[in-house]
């Protein structure tokens, strides 16, 4: 299992009258950690689309909200992959706040394609070099 860490601050436009952390925003939040731990491994989006031709695109989410966040409070979004992705990568995120009381949780589903969208892929070996590492004692 690789799992990686990373912190973001509830912004004033990012709630509701509330002063909650609009709903809506969670997905970004997950995006946010799934991208992080991807840059952890020495990659991006960016570079898996422009030098490798590969897209990643959301197939399913769930999210659960557990309490509130609310605005300027800093959060701790942890992302962990829990095994090694074949057709499909399942990013699961926990998000806590800073008294390390669970917010949200969830999980992540996407699928890997072609640049051209004219097929799907399995996942990339050298995306798999990187993360087996991890996965070697499990």
């Amino acid at each position: 299992m690789i799992s990686h860490e990373t912190f973001i601050r509830v912004r004033y436009g990012e709630t509701d009258r509330m002063g909650y952390c609009y709903y809506g925003n969670y997905a970004q939040y997950y995006e946010v950690g799934r991208a992080e731990l991807i840059r952890s491994l020495g990659l991006s989006y960016k570079n898996l689309e422009e030098e490798h031709g590969i897209l990643m695109p959301v197939m399913s989410m769930n999210i659960r909200f557990v309490r509130p966040a609310l605005y300027d409070e800093k959060l701790r979004i942890l992302t962990s992959l829990r095994k090694l992705p074949g057709k499909t990568m399942t990013f699961h995120s926990e998000i806590f706040n800073e008294k390390n009381k669970r917010v949200n949780g969830g999980y992540v589903k996407l699928g890997f394609v072609s640049s051209d969208k004219t097929q799907s892929l399995e996942a990339p070996e050298f995306l798999l070099d990187k993360l087996k590492p991890y996965f070697e004692n499990t």
